[in-house]
């Protein structure tokens, strides 16, 4: 999962609907884990039983915002990425001393190793249990994330990234690839195994990346999906209450069952929503993701998802796995509150102060004038702002401005 967020074009309004659409993604995984290891509730375990597709939704909208960010911007490399560590380290090495704390407390082994390679946003790289799940459960994830960063400033100046036509190429093949790696399950018979190369592995996830890069530019330099908002959450929705029949036909650990499906296969489904949503803010339209409550929330989203797991794990293992309905509920109602509540904490006492303290002293930060930043010949090391379909005017405009 990632944190990222963006401001809209200059004459619009932020793209708070995104913000708010990262509440939700996180509820999916939040009641993911509730339904996987607390118990069932009717219903809402139904639709939430693959809610980890959550994190298939923060990889597509980790590659739109960023580039709806940098795109004809012209950003040091070491600025970009210190700023990209700014954002994410921080609070995932206080989630992760507090995931070891707990595993200490309830007498449960853990892996130092493990918890090196999280910290060192290299765990999901290695198919080992101690490994994926590291210091904190949840924080394989960043290790994704990170890989992306690295790849990002190569993405916005590919020649098939500079055209509409070459966009859509480009997201037509992300597509067909997702759907060809679900298939290439059937050739992997260790089910752990296939786990991590569909699940967790960094190239494998690059795809839901690359797809969220060049629907952002799109949305960036004019495209709009052929529906409103309203139509493509529906579509979310539609997608997931038809994994209920499916999983209850296919167990989990086969190839063909909706586990991997619905992560690999959801992408395309997730950029048009993030799409529909920035456009309707871009053009000033009312959506009920943008009120100021999901905002506050959508900004916690990223602290809730590093902690929610690790108070589950705590009250599970003081209090036991519930043994009926009322205490499931208990457990459910505990978490939620708890974990939110901490998440909230974290964002205004952690993650948010700490990313401006390491920005401002660290590469681009205070010390550096933007005018410097931005003046002048283009070095080696930097983002290249790639070929919009803008006149030279829009281009010239876009560069003066500031890096957010």
């Amino acid at each position: 999962m990632s944190s990222d967020s963006a401001s809209a074009a200059p004459g619009s309004s932020r793209l708070d609907s995104l913000t708010g659409l990262r509440f939700w993604a996180a509820l999916a995984v939040v009641v993911y884990h509730l339904s996987r290891q607390a118990g069932e509730l009717p219903w809402i375990s139904d639709l939430a039983w693959y809610g980890r597709s959550g994190v298939t939704f923060f990889f597509v909208l980790s590659g739109f915002v960023l580039a709806w960010t940098y795109d004809g911007k012209t950003v040091p490399v070491v600025v970009f990425l210190w700023r990209r560590f700014a954002r994410i380290w921080p609070l995932l090495a206080v989630s992760t001393v507090a995931s070891v704390a707990v595993w200490h407390a309830l007498g449960t082994d853990f892996s130092l190793r493990g918890v090196a390679a999280t910290l060192g946003l290299v765990n999901a790289w290695v198919p080992e249990r101690p490994y994926l799940v590291g210091g904190n459960p949840a924080a394989w994830s960043l290790s994704d994330e990170a890989w992306f960063y690295l790849l990002f400033p190569a993405l916005p100046a590919l020649p098939l990234m500079r055209s509409a036509r070459g966009r859509t190429v480009v997201a037509v093949a992300a597509c067909a690839a997702s759907l060809g790696v679900w298939l290439s399950g059937a050739l992997l018979s260790d089910s752990l195994l296939r786990v991590w190369a569909l699940d967790y592995f960094p190239p494998t996830r690059t795809l839901q990346f690359v797809l969220g890069v060049a629907a952002g530019l799109a949305v960036k330099r004019g495209w709009r999906p052929p529906g409103g908002l309203r139509i493509f959450v529906a579509g979310v929705l539609a997608w997931h209450l038809l994994l209920i029949p499916w999983s209850h036909a296919v167990p989990d650990s086969l190839w063909y069952s909706p586990y991997s499906a619905s992560q690999l296969l959801s992408a395309p489904l997730f950029a048009l929503l993030v799409a529909a949503a920035a456009a309707a803010d871009v053009e000033r339209r009312r959506t009920f993701l943008a009120g100021p409550r999901m905002i506050r929330l959508g900004q916690w989203s990223f602290a809730w998802y590093l902690f929610h797991e690790i108070v589950l794990r705590a009250l599970v293992g003081v209090f036991g796995k519930p043994a009926d309905p009322l205490d499931t509920v208990g457990v459910w109602g505990a978490t939620l509150g708890l974990s939110l509540a901490l998440a909230a904490i974290a964002y205004h006492c952690v993650e948010h102060p700490l990313e401006r303290l390491l920005r401002r002293h660290g590469p681009g930060g205070a010390a550096r004038s933007p005018r410097t930043e931005h003046a002048g010949a283009r070095k080696p090391g930097e983002l290249q702002p790639s070929t919009p379909e803008h006149s030279s005017s829009q281009r010239r405009t876009t560069q003066k401005k500031s890096v957010q």
